[in-house]
């Protein structure tokens, strides 16, 4: 419907520029007054500054933890029984930072933790992956049961099976083997088998034959302080927060359109070589960010980690957190000052969670957008 038909004017080109030449022959004054002192400009006024305070609001809230933490750890001892010193450090000191990475092993736990996190990361989110995609696309029977039983994994508390993981894999025997070998063997066949398990470095394990040789007795390995509970954990699809990577893969697959794989079934690509070659292609962003959150949830872990490594020989991140020994005092502002030195742990800690955020931030966006897990 056009203005004819509306009996609206037809504004032509010829009027807004008369409209314009007329404005700009107006005094200066009254086109400010015009233009600023109206309604509509005074509500978008307010409304601006009420969103500029409530996100300066949000940020402090959010940063000053951080933030206090931060000068704490510059901050000598003297400065936290002095009253003047809030959160501006007046013996400014490095000792807190530098005790932490020598007596409490910080570079060798990071190696370790990196070790095992990148090992059980890359592991659940390729083995995610293929769960999901069968979930997501492929139609059998019991579908629904299987998929109730990986929303069950997320509800269950880790707490109340941690026993029972404990002892599987103190007690790790797949079938009865070992159990079977050592009990039809001859005793110079198990002195054999002893010597060569005692050569064998089991991910982590340090090589020894009476170690090896307790767990030829007892009939079945002992996997505990090393990383093999963790990598199988993640080879089977029970690792930490499985469950929830599985849900978001699954509803990224299902958007993928089936005409995809449908056509590469028609070029006579089979099943598997249509995930390799063209579902886990589209999938990077998506699996980038199930990567992220397993490597960060595993980087802080400290339920497996206390769990499964009973020893000190293997030194992680949550261990790191403790007081160093040329930092122990006694003075009245003792407690402050051991809070200071475990908050200085914990930011040495996620400080390179925070350095792969910023470089994988675009991709974990962009993850969590395809997941189905946002409202559109």
């Amino acid at each position: 419907m056009n203005a004819q038909q509306t009996g609206a004017p037809k504004i032509t080109k010829e009027s807004k520029n008369k409209i314009r030449v007329e404005f700009e022959r107006t005094p200066l004054k009254e086109r400010l007054k015009a233009k600023f002192i109206n309604m509509a400009f005074v509500g978008g006024v307010i409304w601006y500054i009420f969103r500029l305070i409530l996100l300066i609001g949000i940020a402090y809230i959010v940063l000053f933890p951080f933030y206090t933490k931060i000068a704490g750890s510059f901050m000598g001892r003297d400065d936290f029984v002095d009253v003047t010193v809030m959160l501006i450090p007046k013996d400014f000191s490095l000792d807190i930072y530098k005790f932490i990475l020598l007596e409490n092993q910080y570079f060798t736990a990071f190696g370790n933790t990196l070790l095992l996190s990148a090992s059980a990361a890359i592991i659940q989110t390729f083995i995610c992956c293929l769960i999901a995609y069968g979930l997501a696309k492929f139609k059998f029977k019991g579908a629904n049961l299987v998929f109730m039983a990986v929303i069950l994994t997320m509800v269950v508390p880790h707490q109340t099976i941690q026993y029972s993981m404990f002892m599987n894999f103190r007690y790790f025997d797949i079938f009865g083997i070992i159990k079977f070998l050592s009990g039809n063997a001859t005793v110079g066949e198990i002195g054999f088998l002893n010597d060569i398990l005692a050569n064998i470095n089991i991910f982590g394990a340090e090589p020894s034959s009476k170690f090896l040789q307790a767990v030829v007795e007892d009939g079945a390995f002992n996997l505990n302080n090393t990383y093999w509970p963790l990598v199988i954990l993640s080879l089977t699809g029970l690792g930490f927060k499985n469950g929830l990577y599985v849900f978001m893969l699954r509803q990224f697959f299902m958007g993928v359109p089936n005409e995809l794989e449908e056509s590469a079934y028609i070029d006579g690509s089979g099943t598997g070589r249509t995930f390799l070659q063209i579902i886990l292609p589209l999938s990077v962003p998506m699996m980038i960010t199930v990567f992220l959150f397993a490597f960060s949830w595993q980087w802080t872990d400290d339920f497996y980690t206390t769990l499964f490594f009973t020893t000190n020989k293997t030194v992680l991140m949550p261990q790191v957190v403790e007081i160093p020994q040329s930092l122990e005092t006694s003075y009245p502002g003792q407690n402050l000052y051991y809070a200071a030195i475990r908050n200085t742990c914990g930011l040495l800690i996620i400080l390179p969670l925070i350095i792969m955020y910023l470089f994988c931030q675009n991709f974990l966006v962009q993850g969590i957008e395809r997941s189905g897990l946002t409202a559109d």
